[in-house]
């Protein structure tokens, strides 16, 4: 059968070519050209889903909660929502060795227990897959394996074998016969992406696609790739560490946002069930610089430390931040001035998030500007001490979302001393914990003096 002929499209401006071309005909933009199946008159390959439908009153509509199938492994599920949706496709990506591949089969192999699974690897062989397998501990696994990368044969296999979830690894070496264009191009991805979603939402099967990840960290490819799936999960951690995290950034099922903690053992990825005591690092005694902070990722409240490093610099101090924006760093250093006092113009600053955790909310101004304070001091802020609030440019302290959350998640880990803004403060006192309330820096400022 003869292959279907090829168009080539501009990205930037629409405009079509029957043949690649370096600078685009329509809007003269270079490289823009990316080539795709043309359609053929009377056929097209996404046919079987425009059937004609009668429109609904949204009100009329039943909507039952979607089922979840539970992978096995709770901080998975807890990222996912519960579980995987029948029909559902995850999309997951991170670093070279950061271990998507493993806990994908791990995961397998616990569902492979109740429903049929079906890996499909086209970086590795069968037999590297079962020596991996081997390696975690996974004996007598129930996983069916198939080393494919051509789109048809999967589609084939998938309808043979019928699994409930299909995990492909990777969808960068995948490619269709539709095009000429090499596996990994954006074509390819777009495409196969398409026709493998089309696959999920006709059959219910749920299907895992792995994807590369740039330099940058952001997941290779076209990015109407994380459009079109249901669920897209990061995979985030320094290989020189255990621990790593899984973030979801997307997520029509349930709460984006969310983590999930691992650790990295010798049989694969086990779940951390309290990630707060990663970033907290063991001191002996209190040292300057050093303060805990109560910052949320999706529903989990987590400890961290932040440290601060305030030392003498030259005529252009550096501002340096790891785990923080080190915009919002200048930005706080500014209000600490303009309204606490405390100048560090001809200082150096460091802030350091312990653990590799990133800060994304603001709800981590006033433990960083604390930590800073302390090291400017050089005084130790008092044994179990944590806080927690957005600093305002006018120098108010704005209350932290969920604050009664933050507060018995420190309390249950032996926290006794906290400084929080005014509007987070309970109804009802905290068992074990001395609350200090404060609506101003200069107010947290001249508490920290007196404590």
């Amino acid at each position: 059968m003869a292959k279907d002929k090829s168009i080539y499209t501009c990205t930037e401006c629409g405009a079509t070519s029957p043949k690649w071309l370096g600078k685009c005909p329509g809007c003269n933009a270079w490289n823009t050209l990316t080539e795709s199946v043309a359609d053929t008159p009377g056929r097209h390959r996404y046919q079987s889903l425009a059937a004609a439908q009668p429109a609904t009153t949204l009100s009329e509509i039943e909507a039952t909660d979607v089922d979840r199938q539970p992978t096995g492994i709770d901080e998975l599920d807890r990222v996912l929502g519960g579980g995987i949706v029948a029909g559902g496709v995850v999309l997951i990506g991170g670093d070279p060795g950061i271990g998507k591949s493993t806990l994908l089969l791990q995961a397998l192999d616990a569902l492979s227990k109740s429903v049929r699974t079906l890996y499909v690897t086209g970086e590795e062989s069968g037999a590297q897959v079962a020596l991996r397998s081997r390696r975690l501990g996974l004996d007598g696994s129930q996983v069916r394996v198939i080393a494919e990368i051509q789109l048809e044969k999967i589609s084939a296999t998938i309808a043979a074998e019928q699994p409930t979830v299909c995990v492909i690894d990777s969808i960068q070496t995948v490619y269709s016969d539709q095009l000429t264009s090499a596996p990994g191009s954006v074509a390819q991805v777009r495409e196969c992406a398409a026709q493998l979603t089309r696959i999920a939402k006709s059959t219910g099967t749920s299907i895992v696609l792995v994807g590369h990840v740039t330099k940058e960290g952001a997941l290779a490819g076209p990015r109407v790739l994380e459009h079109i799936v249901d669920t897209v999960l990061y995979f985030e951690g320094d290989t020189h560490s255990s621990f790593r995290l899984v973030r979801a950034i997307k997520n029509r099922f349930g709460a984006v946002n969310e983590i999930g903690v691992f650790a990295m053992t010798e049989k694969g990825l086990k779940g951390v069930a309290n990630p707060s005591a990663i970033f907290l690092s063991t001191h002996g005694d209190p040292v300057p610089g050093s303060c805990v902070l109560v910052t949320l990722e999706g529903t989990r409240p987590l400890l961290v430390e932040v440290q601060a490093l305030v030392d003498s610099g030259g005529p252009s101090p550096r501002r340096l931040s790891v785990g923080l924006d080190r915009d919002r760093l200048a930005m706080m250093l500014a209000v600490m001035h303009r309204h606490a006092g405390i100048a560090c113009m001809d200082q150096d600053v460091f802030v350091n998030a312990v653990g590799g955790v990133r800060i994304g909310e603001p709800a981590g101004d006033l433990a960083v500007m604390l930590a800073i304070q302390s090291s400017l001091r050089g005084k130790a802020l008092p044994r179990g001490f944590f806080a927690f609030g957005e600093v305002g440019l006018a120098g108010e302290v704005r209350p932290a979302p969920r604050g009664q959350e933050r507060l018995k998640e420190a309390a249950k880990l032996g926290f006794s001393v906290a400084v929080v803004p005014k509007a987070n403060v309970p109804k009802k006192p905290v068992e074990g914990l001395t609350i200090h309330p404060v609506e101003r820096i200069e107010q947290a400022v001249d508490l920290m003096r007196s404590l």
